[in-house]
């Protein structure tokens, strides 16, 4: 694959700028997108609130795949990261209002942390740029 075959986009997250990495990345039929939380700037959207963190991360998540003309039918695998089991429930509810028409595979871990405590849910996604059959 050749590098013109790769595009990145940034969304402007400080952590993108101090870690070096890409919000998404287009490579082939793909498109990856990085951990997504529901800071938008330097605000958390939903601080204590594991639904509205879900909810705000996998939207932001679907904007950055909409760079690239992609929309939520084009996703097809999601992974959410949680602090705390108690919040399963939640962000799960959070996703099934966006993805139940796709239902993409989809994987949730409970984690130790992130870098911020105040985060309770990040989100990752993976897109396809070919034909969709269901």
């Amino acid at each position: 694959m050749t590098s013109e075959a790769v595009r990145r986009v940034q969304s402007g997250s400080p952590w993108e700028e101090s870690f070096g990495f890409a919000r998404a990345v287009a490579a082939g039929d793909r498109v990856l997108v990085a951990g997504t939380t529901s800071f938008k700037g330097s605000v958390l959207y939903g601080e204590g609130d594991p639904y509205e963190q879900a909810k705000v991360a996998f939207t932001g998540a679907v904007e950055a795949i909409g760079e690239f003309g992609l929309g939520v039918e084009s996703v097809i695998r999601t992974r959410m990261y949680l602090t705390h089991s108690r919040d399963v429930d939640e962000a799960a509810r959070a996703h099934k209002e966006i993805f139940d028409s796709v239902r993409p595979v989809s994987t949730l871990l409970v984690v130790e942390g992130f870098v911020d405590p105040r985060i309770l849910v990040e989100v990752e996604l993976e897109a396809f740029r070919g034909a969709v059959n269901s």
